[in-house]
C-alpha cells in the first residue's frame, strides 16, 4: 500500500513539475520574443507563431475537436497508471507524466488562448515550428514505445 502511494505521489509531482516547466518556459520565451527580442544560431532560432491546429498544421481551427481528444488522452494515460500502479516503474511513470505534461500544457493554452504558442525553428531541417510541450510528447512517447519494445518482457 505505501508503494503505491509513493509511485502516486512520484507521479504527480512528475506531471506538476513538468507542466508548470512547459507554461512557464512558454509564457517567458514568447513574452521576450513579441517585446523584441530574438534568438538565432546555427542549429535552431526563436520565432513565435499561433498554431491553431496541431502538429505540422493539422487540423486547423478544430480547436474544441482536440481539447477532448486531449482531455481524453489524459484521462486514458491516467486510468492506466491507476490500473498499473503496483506494476509500473518508476521511469515508464516518469515518461507517462512527462507525455501527460504535454498533453495538458497544450490543452491549457487551446483552452486560454485558442492556440498553441508554437517558437522553436529548427534551422538544419525543415521541420515545422514547435514548442516545449511538444518535445515532451515527443520524448514521452518514443521512451514509452521503447520501454514497452525492450523491456517489457523484464
Amino acid at each position: 500500500m505505501k508503494t503505491s502511494i509513493g509511485k502516486y505521489l512520484f507521479f504527480i509531482l512528475c506531471f506538476i513539475f513538468w507542466l508548470f516547466l512547459a507554461l512557464f518556459s512558454s509564457k517567458l520565451i514568447v513574452d521576450n520574443l513579441t517585446s523584441g527580442h530574438h534568438y538565432s544560431n546555427v542549429v535552431f532560432n526563436l520565432h513565435y507563431l499561433k498554431n491553431s491546429g496541431a502538429a505540422f498544421s493539422l487540423l486547423q481551427n478544430a480547436r474544441e475537436f482536440l481539447i477532448i481528444v486531449s482531455i481524453v488522452a489524459v484521462t486514458l494515460l491516467c486510468i492506466y497508471v491507476h490500473n498499473s500502479i503496483r506494476n509500473i516503474h518508476l521511469i515508464s511513470l516518469s515518461f507517462i507524466a512527462l507525455l501527460c505534461a504535454g498533453i495538458s500544457a497544450n490543452c491549457h493554452e487551446r483552452i486560454v488562448l485558442g492556440y498553441v504558442r508554437d517558437y522553436i525553428q529548427l534551422n538544419f531541417i525543415n521541420f515545422p515550428i514547435f514548442n516545449v510541450a511538444d518535445i515532451f510528447i515527443t520524448i514521452g512517447v518514443f521512451a514509452l514505445v521503447a520501454i514497452l519494445l525492450f523491456y517489457k518482457g523484464r
